[in-house]
């Protein structure tokens, strides 16, 4: 086959290329490549220069040219500091940009994409769907996390603990002992937030070597992994074997069956939208998650939704055994990165232990664990997740609203004892545009609720997104359209009654439709200053039905 990097090997490039230690054989090999998200601004990526390292031999052994590029990093608990946390989302989108620029622009052949954090694994598939060059991604893995006089704390804990020191709750273990043992090593959070949940969602997608997700950071097998990864990209050159091949609809089902089995993150949603978007496809994440849900129940319980921890998730087979599990439901025709099918590629799974990672026909909840609402508050979608349904949270609720323009306020009501049971707190201008990129810290007043032990008796109700490490009470997330641009949570004011309802899948504001309509909006004037790239962000994101990709990005 001809490949797009000998096409443009003009001489200016040769010379180029040369000057870097390039032979003329070199020259007619597949160049790849290694999209390195390392920083030492954040642990989540402090060891991927290791592993771009073992990468690029491997990528060299199986007769291909390796190039290491850097690219934007995105930690939540660290790039999250400024604008009320609006470089999270924000930063996501700037990724598959940053890759653009530097392999599409240089006409690589393929590349590997090291996904650590939270926001690196969807902006890495954006940038396979947009390149459309065959990719492969390597999953960075878990950092360890501590004991306290023989307790486990990890981040969840020190996140928790560090909402109700604030609320004034006792605790058994000091935040200050909690932050120096929570975090014990590189790697995302431990548990099934989004960073864990977005790498099963790798998977599930047959974007990675089988067997990745997920894995201890910094491990042997890790490394076995990413050597195998480094091997099977010049292969998938040659075969011509690129993400829009894998990433079908089925792929897209497979991925919300995973997500929903693991009760994950409800941003996998969105993320796995803006993937769907960038490839150009009309893939309606919410439909099949409404479509799935109906067939898959939660088959496991890492933290935090129940007691497993993800060591154990991984002991027991780890994403590939959730997707043997799961075989009956998939769609197993679709391609994976072998170059087999799926069904093939789980021919040899083996489940290493059935109560941690369990059989369709003895969940441990029934399903969806994560369910999408609509109604007269959320014509467009809204999310709520429901987690293990074993009665501990509710899942219907009508009350009256308590609204709040801002997280500080909301939290100064918690805190004064102003929000009493029977109330929803509704929390708006947290969405796309009016966070900007979703900012504004919505997850800390779930939290909040929780440590006020109001969880049971309020809901809570945000055009803003949670942290996947929440699970706590009724909380309806990601409403849309958001306050900002004129949706109805802009137009509820204190005192109306709002109605959940997820049986009916429901969220409702029990006013009269003239008088919403003679309501004006509050929040259309973009309370949050936003210059640089959080200004061209909220100027041209697009609804969450698109999965908040930049408009002018969607390839149609």
């Amino acid at each position: 086959m001809t490949l797009r990097s000998i096409s443009a090997n003009s001489p200016v490039r040769r010379a180029h290329w040369h000057a870097l230690g390039l032979s003329e054989e070199d020259l007619l090999k597949p160049k790849i490549a290694v999209v390195n998200t390392s920083s030492e601004l954040a642990v989540c990526f402090a060891h991927l220069d290791g592993v771009a390292k073992v990468v690029k031999e491997a990528v060299r052994e199986a007769g291909g040219v390796p190039f290491e590029v850097r690219t934007t990093a995105v930690s939540d608990f660290i790039t999250g500091a400024a604008s009320s946390g609006s470089y999270i989302l924000g930063g996501r989108d700037l990724i598959p940009h940053d890759i653009e620029a530097q392999v599409e622009a240089a006409m690589l052949d393929g590349m590997i994409c090291l996904t650590s954090c939270d926001k690196t694994p969807p902006g890495h598939l954006m940038a396979a769907m947009r390149l459309n060059i065959p990719t492969l991604l390597v999953i960075g893995g878990y950092q360890s996390s501590g004991k306290i006089d023989g307790d486990h704390v990890d981040i969840e804990d020190l996140f928790n603990g560090g909402v109700q020191e604030q609320l004034g709750v006792e605790l058994k273990h000091s935040v200050d002992a909690m932050t120096k043992q929570a975090v014990r090593g590189p790697g995302v959070c431990a548990g099934m937030a989004t960073a864990n949940t977005m790498h099963c969602v790798v998977e599930a997608l047959g974007m990675c070597i089988a067997g990745s997700a997920p894995v201890r950071a910094n491990s042997e097998k890790m490394f076995d992994y990413a050597r195998k990864a480094g091997n099977r990209i010049v292969d998938m050159v040659h075969e011509d074997l690129t993400p829009r091949q894998i990433m079908t609809d089925g792929a897209f089902r497979n991925a919300a069956a995973m997500v929903l089995a693991v009760s994950g993150s409800i941003n996998a949603i969105k993320h796995l939208q803006a993937t769907a978007s960038e490839g150009g496809m009309d893939t309606d994440l919410y439909a099949i998650w409404e479509e799935m849900g109906h067939k898959v129940p939660t088959l496991s319980a890492v933290r935090p939704n129940g007691e497993v921890r993800i060591e154990q998730f991984e002991d027991a087979g780890g994403a590939r055994a959730m997707l043997k599990q799961l075989e009956s439901v998939l769609d197993t025709s679709v391609t994976v990165a072998s170059g087999k099918t799926m069904g093939e590629d789980l021919a040899d799974a083996e489940i290493g232990d059935a109560e941690v990672i369990r059989p369709l026909e003895r969940p441990i909840s029934p399903g969806p664990s994560i369910a999408i609402l609509k109604g007269s508050l959320a014509p467009e979608s809204a999310v709520v997740k429901l987690g293990i349904r074993d009665g501990s949270r509710p899942e219907s609720f009508t009350g009256r609203a308590r609204v709040f323009e801002s997280t500080s306020d909301a939290m100064e009501a918690i805190e004064a004892g102003k929000l009493q049971k029977g109330d929803v707190l509704v929390l708006r201008g947290q969405g796309l545009k009016g966070g900007p990129a979703m900012g504004g810290g919505a997850s800390f007043i779930l939290f909040a609720i929780d440590a006020a032990g109001l969880a049971k008796d309020t809901a809570f109700v945000t055009d803003g997104q949670l942290s996947g490490l929440c699970l706590k009470g009724l909380t309806v997330a990601e409403v849309a359209p958001e306050g900002a641009v004129g949706g109805p949570i802009g137009k509820v004011r204190d005192g109306d009654t709002i109605e959940i309802d997820v049986a009916q899948r429901r969220i409702d504001v029990m006013v009269a439709q003239e008088e919403m309509a003679k309501r004006e909006a509050v929040g259309t004037d973009f309370p949050v200053p936003a210059t640089g790239w959080l200004g061209m962000y909220r100027d041209n994101v697009g609804s969450m039905a698109s999965g908040a990709v930049l408009i002018d990005t969607k390839r149609r």
